[in-house]
């Protein structure tokens, strides 16, 4: 473990456990900063439940492909109970290792993509999804055509990983148009500047109505006309004679 990261102290309990053919993980998450906490539970990588510091409650946002589960009463208060514990823990970790300089790494992964498959005019979801980074969070802005959009768009909480770096999703509600180009920027401690990457409706969507088949489609009968119509007046000239 990497004993420099101490501006977010985290305690990951696994628990593995075995169907009839299936191997599922199942992790409680619990950490905490300055600022910030986190107490999470995760079924296979999915967010299954947890804790919302800042509005008071206990979220599930559970994904449509799974049986919904509900967790009992007393979990929030029980995430408040360990994120006090936490920063206790926190503060003696932080005089007994003061020093120890932070370490920072800097997002190692930036990729933007739509959700479903693009269909001009059509509701859709723009992800950003920001790995490799410590500590959490990240800060990430949405543009569109070059000008700040904050309108639909949501974040995940951090996501730990097995090399103790986090993973975020930014997502942004948008409706492809041709010419429109989305931006999203991320912002960390260890960035000197925002890392941005652009997604370009024209480039990555398929060619818009039928016009181009339409098009090739009555070509393609008027050439047979004029054969058919060059054929009949040749055999006809050649009755003639």
């Amino acid at each position: 473990m990497k004993m420099m990261k101490m501006k977010l102290l985290l305690f990951l309990c696994g628990i593995l456990w075995v169907s009839a053919d299936v191997l599922h993980e199942d992790l409680n998450i619990r950490g905490c900063s300055d600022s910030d906490g986190e107490f999470m539970y995760t079924l296979d990588g999915e967010e299954v439940w947890y804790a919302d510091f800042k509005k008071g409650k206990g979220v599930e946002p559970q994904p449509p492909f799974i049986d919904h589960m509900s967790y009992q009463e007393g979990t929030y208060e029980q995430a408040v109970a360990n994120l006090q514990i936490c920063r206790t823990n926190l503060g003696i970790s932080r005089r007994a290792m003061k020093d120890i300089p932070v370490e920072k790494d800097p997002p190692s992964g930036l990729v933007i993509y739509p959700r479903d498959d693009v269909e001009l005019g059509e509701k859709n979801i723009l992800v950003c999804h920001v790995s490799g980074f410590y500590p959490a969070p990240v800060n990430v802005s949405w543009t569109r055509n070059g000008q700040k959009v904050t309108e639909g768009t949501s974040i995940n909480v951090p996501f730990p990983s097995k090399d103790l770096t986090f993973t975020q999703i930014s997502r942004l509600n948008f409706v492809p148009q041709i010419g429109d180009i989305y931006s999203c920027s991320v912002e960390h401690l260890a960035l000197k500047e925002p890392q941005t990457r652009t997604w370009d409706v024209e480039t990555n969507s398929p060619q818009s109505g039928p016009g181009p088949a339409i098009f090739c489609g009555v070509g393609l009968t008027i050439g047979l006309l004029g054969v058919a119509v060059g054929t009949f007046f040749l055999i006809k000239g050649n009755e003639c004679s």
